[in-house]
């Protein structure tokens, strides 16, 4: 019984991570959510960089990844820098978010 338990609860988990990144925008939701900015992470807008230079762009496209920008960017407690810009790279049906810097 307690078997059947834990797989119960590991399904739904694995289930729960799938969800949360089956796309660009859910992904970096989450990544955001996870980075400790919750509020932001459900009320900031989310557009796709168009000002990606050429040579960037390229290599983007190579890797399956795109830029995107936070409108409403949460402000990190440390450095007080804004934390706008992300990558999101297509992992097979997956996205996966990640902090790109400033630019």
């Amino acid at each position: 019984m307690k078997k059947r338990t834990e797989l119960k609860i590991s399904l739904a988990l694995v289930i729960i991570f799938i969800v949360l990144h089956l796309s660009p925008q859910l992904a970096l939701r989450t990544h955001v959510f996870v980075m400790g900015y919750p509020i932001k992470a459900i009320v900031t807008e989310i557009q796709e960089d168009k000002l990606v230079n050429g040579s960037d762009r390229q290599e983007f496209e190579r890797v399956n990844k795109k830029v995107y920008l936070l409108t409403d960017p949460p402000i990190e407690k440390a450095t007080q820098g804004e934390l706008r810009r992300y990558t999101v790279k297509k992992v097979w049906l997956l996205y996966f978010a990640e902090f790109l810097g400033e630019g």
